[in-house]
């Protein structure tokens, strides 16, 4: 099976600074097979048999601490829930200098729709869908400190997510597909 790891909070700021290169020979230790790294806000693609992706979070998490010392989140998704989430994700949205459209991936304790209702949308800026394991984001960059989405950062909400701009959101998807071959 194909999965993608995204890694929570790494080489943000200068925190939490991890090697991609290093990355990719702890998660190939830790049994992951076919692994390929993609820019250096950790997503890393891989293939691996029968494990539960909240198992396979674990290893990796565990392994991520053991070769960096560092206590990452990780949320894993299989190439079904990519899918998913990029059928829902509208083809015209862009991150651009006319547009941001972010996906903001969900841990399993918030993935509802009923997030939605914690979260301050204001609709005539912001455009939110949710599909199961995401949250997708888009707002006109004119706009963006004046919607309410931005206000995510200081709630609990934020803390279990992972945000990927759509770029690299389709970039990671395209990774997996060429995985799957």
């Amino acid at each position: 099976m194909v999965y993608v790891a995204l890694l929570r909070g790494i080489n943000v700021g200068g925190k939490n600074k991890i090697d991609m290169k290093l990355l990719k020979q702890s998660f190939e230790q830790a049994g992951m097979n076919n692994v390929v790294t993609y820019i250096n806000s950790g997503n890393i693609i891989f293939t691996y048999n029968s494990r539960s992706k909240a198992k396979i979070a674990s290893i990796l998490e565990m392994s991520i601490q053991e070769t960096f010392g560092l206590q990452i989140k990780v949320l894993v998704l299989d190439l079904n829930d990519m899918k998913r989430i990029m059928s829902s994700l509208p083809e015209s949205w862009t991150n651009d200098d006319k547009m941001k459209s972010d996906v903001l991936f969900l841990w399993d304790d918030i993935n509802n729709e009923s997030v939605l209702d914690k979260l301050v949308i204001k609709p005539d800026m912001d455009t939110v869908i949710y599909v199961s394991g995401a949250i997708l984001w888009s707002v006109c960059k004119q706009h963006v400190t004046r919607s309410g989405m931005t206000n995510i950062i200081k709630s609990d909400i934020y803390r279990q997510t992972t945000v990927r701009n759509v770029n690299t959101t389709r970039k990671i998807y395209e990774l997996m597909l060429a995985s799957e071959k």
